[in-house]
């Protein structure tokens, strides 16, 4: 039987395939490399706007005079070529494409490496550089190794104060950094179907932390309300005996809150190993933990507290941001005193928001602590949303309660 990634792809593992891309986008930052690599490949027309799309995300609102005129081009550039276009504001792009965008089948393909994200939808979605980009813009199509598949077979439920960050991080520390290089991950088992789709783009954004080429699940039910709720119509997609290169086992019962540890994803410890560790900052958002879900479930810690250390809060887009308002989780996050940033990826990359000064500490829900990676000097440790609030208001790494 296929896996999802032969499935899609339409060969085995290990052959090459030329294929189709459904839908292709790229952000403000690889958006101008690929935009540049176009005019010195001559293309002017492109034969398939309709399924390509910009992103603002990266630094937004602009931090310079040159980078706004990169992105006051690269927005032109949009207008006269046909591509649609989130400007700054609208959100992540891995968030905006989960809007209703990507749906189950599709191959996705993004110029940023946590594309793997909407593999939640039941889609072959992967990462490329920004000159592989301006190709599939002037072709609509590109070629695949199509990955051999390593299952995570999730079990159970989770319980007390853990979640979806925290099972990434272990299935993370379990394959190392490079213990899935090239391949593909599904994520498979009973306890699958108890993961909200929130939950599941948070597992499938960290799939490429461990060199995966992709995280994938089935589209089922869950994936289904969701993308109704979008306006979209998608099937499921029925789960098959699959021959896996091998599989990890998570038993969601036995997950308790985690932290990776500077300077690697893959140095996991239990939230209690380091508590009491001095923070500087910590920030809630990123593609990995930016959404709904995640906001609501870190104001219903801070509620009616105040935050010990300063507070970082960026939405994934403007309708996480518009639900948020709507339904006081807002307010809830300003009242503890915490500062919001417009929806985009902020503080993540370090190049604006939130850079951390030398020496400085940060408890982020981000997908990366890399040596300098939010500001030179600075140490980042990784958690899930419950640790990071439990931390703000206490000023110190806290193992959270159950809320």
């Amino acid at each position: 039987m296929s896996t999802l990634s032969e499935a899609f792809l339409g060969a085995p593992a290990g052959e090459y395939v030329d294929r189709e891309v459904d839908i292709a986008f790229a952000h403000d930052g690889t958006g101008v490399l690929a935009r540049e690599a176009l005019r010195e490949m001559g293309v002017e027309r492109l034969p398939h706007p309709d399924r390509l799309r910009l992103v603002f995300d990266h630094i937004v609102p602009a931090n310079t005079g040159t980078t706004a005129t990169l992105q006051a081009e690269l927005r032109e550039y949009a207008g006269v070529s046909g591509i649609a276009l989130s400007d700054a504001g609208g959100g992540i792009c891995h968030q905006v494409m989960s809007e209703g965008v990507v749906r189950p089948g599709m191959i996705v393909v993004g110029a940023d490496s946590h594309t793997c994200t909407l593999g939640a939808f039941g889609a072959f979605a992967t990462g490329v550089g920004a000159t592989d980009m301006a190709a599939i813009w002037a072709s609509g199509e590109t070629w695949f190794r199509v990955p051999e598949t390593i299952a995570v077979n999730l079990e159970g439920r989770l319980s007390g104060a853990s979640e979806p960050k925290d099972v990434a991080l272990a299935y993370v520390a379990d394959l190392g950094m490079e213990g899935a290089t090239y391949r593909a991950l599904e994520f498979v088992g009973d306890g699958a179907a108890g993961i909200s789709m929130d939950g599941r783009l948070t597992l499938s954004n960290m799939a490429v932390e461990t060199g995966a080429k992709t995280g994938m699940f089935y589209a089922d039910p869950v994936t289904v309300r969701y993308l109704a709720d979008h306006g979209v119509a998608a099937s499921p997609q029925v789960p098959e005996d699959s021959h896996y290169e091998r599989t990890v086992a998570i038993d969601l019962a036995d997950i308790v809150p985690l932290v990776a540890v500077p300077h690697r994803v893959d140095t996991v410890c239990e939230a209690e190993e380091v508590a009491g560790t001095h923070l500087d900052q910590v920030f809630v958002g990123t593609c990995t933990n930016g959404r709904y879900e995640d906001l609501a479930r870190f104001a219903r810690i801070v509620r009616g507290k105040k935050v010990a250390v300063r507070t970082l809060v960026f939405p994934a887009s403007r309708s996480v941001l518009s639900r948020a308002i709507a339904t006081g989780v807002l307010a809830d996050i300003v009242d503890a005193g915490c500062v919001v940033g417009s929806p985009g990826c902020g503080p993540c990359l370090g190049a604006h928001a939130g850079v951390l000064g030398e020496g400085e500490v940060c408890l982020s829900t981000a997908n990366r602590n890399f040596k300098n990676r939010m500001g030179v000097g600075g140490e980042i440790y990784l958690s899930s949303v419950a640790t990071a609030a439990a931390s703000a208001i206490t000023g110190v790494i806290t193992v959270p309660e159950v809320v």
